[in-house]
């Protein structure tokens, strides 16, 4: 259900999807900071975020913020991992545009403006770690270097052949991209299952999976982003699930389940 703020009744330019996994230290803060950049640039849009079965006092810190921004409002699911998260936020979008992002802002909402305008000529433009001019900020060398591998043996040898950054969580569609791609997750849709410890999973490859079976253009655009260290994730295993998951969003292809 829906908790904490209003539901624009203005017409949407662009909706925002954040999924949120107990982030009451820094959720407020940087909520305020994107909806105070989207008021001056004088965009309309709405917020849209999707709390992943918080332990904390995130679902309160949203709803502090959604009576000060009409703008913000919070979907409170139960722990099913981000990839649902981001699923729920999509299904509830009203926006031309869908942007996916993260609250730690770890890819900055001031890239936006530059996203739109590659949207002209792409359905989907998605940041890239990659791409010419990218930046990364404060990442250790081995986790640079365990992502690389992943992307090269896992994702592109199976997946996503020519996507060289699949993971970096900001991506902005057109509408009806989004509204096509998302209606047809499986691993990250419906058949979700509770989560028992904070996941993050592939959902990009199985976002990215299903709009190049269904055709849409695709850009990768290089962004300055600046690592957020968490301990609340183990590295390895996840890179475990998520390889699997990979394979399952590969086999699901192959026996035609996206169509």
């Amino acid at each position: 259900m829906t908790e904490g703020g209003f539901r624009v009744l203005y017409l949407v330019t662009l909706s925002i999807v954040l999924p949120a996994y107990n982030e009451s230290g820094v959720i407020r803060k940087n909520l305020e900071y994107v909806a105070l950049w989207l008021r001056s640039q004088k965009i309309k849009a709405e917020l849209i975020v999707v709390d992943d079965g918080s332990k904390d006092e995130t679902v309160s810190e949203v709803q502090k913020v959604s009576k000060k921004y009409s703008e913000v409002s919070v979907i409170a699911n139960e722990h099913r991992g981000k990839g649902f998260a981001v699923f729920t936020g999509v299904q509830a979008a009203h926006g031309e545009q869908v942007l996916m992002m993260d609250v730690d802002l770890a890819t900055p909402i001031e890239e936006y403006s530059r996203f739109a305008k590659e949207l002209n000529g792409a359905d989907i433009v998605i940041a890239s770690r990659e791409a010419k001019g990218a930046k990364r900020i404060g990442e250790p060398w081995f986790r640079h270097f365990i992502g690389r591998v992943f992307n090269l043996l896992v994702v592109q040898l199976i997946a996503l052949p020519g996507i060289n950054d699949s993971q970096c969580g900001f991506k902005l569609f057109k509408k009806e991209a989004a509204r096509r791609i998302f209606k047809r997750l499986i691993v990250y849709g419906p058949e979700a299952k509770l989560a028992k410890k904070p996941f993050l999973g592939a959902l990009d490859v199985e976002v990215l999976f299903i709009a190049k079976l269904l055709g849409y253009k695709i850009k990768e655009l290089g962004v300055t982003w600046t690592y957020a260290p968490t301990t609340r994730l183990n590295f390895f295993s996840t890179s475990f699930k998520m390889a699997r998951d990979v394979l399952r969003i590969r086999v699901n292809g192959l026996l035609g389940r996206y169509s």
